[in-house]
């Protein structure tokens, strides 16, 4: 099979600009996160020292194409690292699964919704995912609110060895492709 073509990593939608992120985001996602990333999605706080080395696992995901891609969300024409975005890519099984934070600065705005969004948009142009899940912890009412914003639908409550969370899920519809013309028949047999 020959190399396939990936869509764009740099995505916007005239408020929000999903980018890869890079060595120039290591102090505003430092400076940018506070209690409630730590609690949803980050684990722990984070260090220069660990910030830089998330941001070189990013980057070298993004050259070898995953299977996590790590986005900046970013406003103001792209200037402005707002939060984060990944999407985690499941090849075997065709799935990608999203987890975002957005800064307190800019929390309340639509940001979230938006960059899921793009990144939805992202998977399904590149072909090779048909469905993304988002799984959230049933105390995070403002996620689950974006999930659903953002047309995932909730699929079911899951108790595992990582905790309990619920699980969203957003089906990717194929690009329609026309069939080709029929071919006329020139006479009879």
């Amino acid at each position: 099979m020959g190399i396939v073509a990936r869509p764009s990593n740099t995505l916007a939608d005239g408020v929000v600009v999903l980018s890869p992120l890079g060595w120039d985001d290591v102090e505003p996602y430092l400076a940018g996160e506070d209690a409630e990333l730590i609690r949803w999605l980050n684990g722990g706080p984070g260090t220069r020292a660990t910030v830089r080395a998330h941001v070189r696992r990013a980057i070298e995901r993004w050259a070898d194409d995953g299977p996590k891609l790590s986005f900046g969300i970013r406003v103001d024409g792209g200037t402005v690292l707002a939060g984060t975005i990944d999407a985690e890519l499941d090849r075997d099984v065709r799935r990608a699964g999203l987890a975002y934070g957005i800064y307190p600065a800019f929390r309340r705005r639509g940001l979230a919704t938006r960059a899921v969004r793009l990144a939805s948009r992202y998977l399904a142009e590149r072909g090779d995912v048909h469905g993304i899940s988002i799984d959230v912890d049933p105390a995070n009412v403002p996620s689950i609110g974006v999930a659903r914003r953002a047309g995932f639908r909730f699929v079911r409550h899951v108790v595992d060895d990582e905790g309990t969370f619920d699980r969203y899920e957003l089906v990717v519809r194929a690009p329609v492709v026309p069939a080709p013309p029929p071919v006329p028949r020139h006479g009879r047999r």
